[in-house]
């Protein structure tokens, strides 16, 4: 709504060179064929933050999984990050950033506490894979 109104009507930030918008616009696709992989090898993806001990959860140590404990976040961040530059608004990009952000680091964090609390399994996993999002930064 944000990059709409600046981008339609009011004009204050829609100055995203259009080379810039394409490359957004590519790690946008990219995004979404990682969540796609993600969720095709972790049966358990969910939005959630729960061990799903009914449906039997395992730790899923193939696919992305096998290089990044959480890529899921990892697409959610790429997302909001993506998102308002490849609208063509700088300021739809701040706002995502600075607004949605802190919340997917916070819920990435607390995912992990839960899983290496409660996940049998887990925490031998997060010693053989131990960037949580970006290998080799965290």
């Amino acid at each position: 709504m944000i990059a709409g109104l600046d981008r339609g009507r009011l004009h204050l930030s829609d100055t995203v060179p259009r080379w810039l918008q394409a490359i957004a616009l590519a790690v946008l696709a990219a995004t979404y064929a990682l969540v796609l992989w993600a969720m095709r090898v972790n049966r358990f993806f969910s939005s959630v933050v729960r061990i799903q001990s009914d449906r039997g959860q395992f730790v899923v140590t193939t696919g992305p999984y096998a290089v990044i404990r959480h890529p899921g976040y990892l697409a959610g961040i790429l997302v909001i990050v993506a998102s308002g530059i490849a609208l063509g608004s700088w300021l739809a990009a701040a706002l995502l950033i600075v607004t949605s952000l802190p919340f997917l680091l916070y819920r990435a964090i607390t995912e992990d506490r839960v899983l290496l609390a409660q996940l049998p399994g887990y925490r031998d996993y997060a010693a053989r894979v131990r960037w949580r999002l970006i290998p080799g930064l965290w």
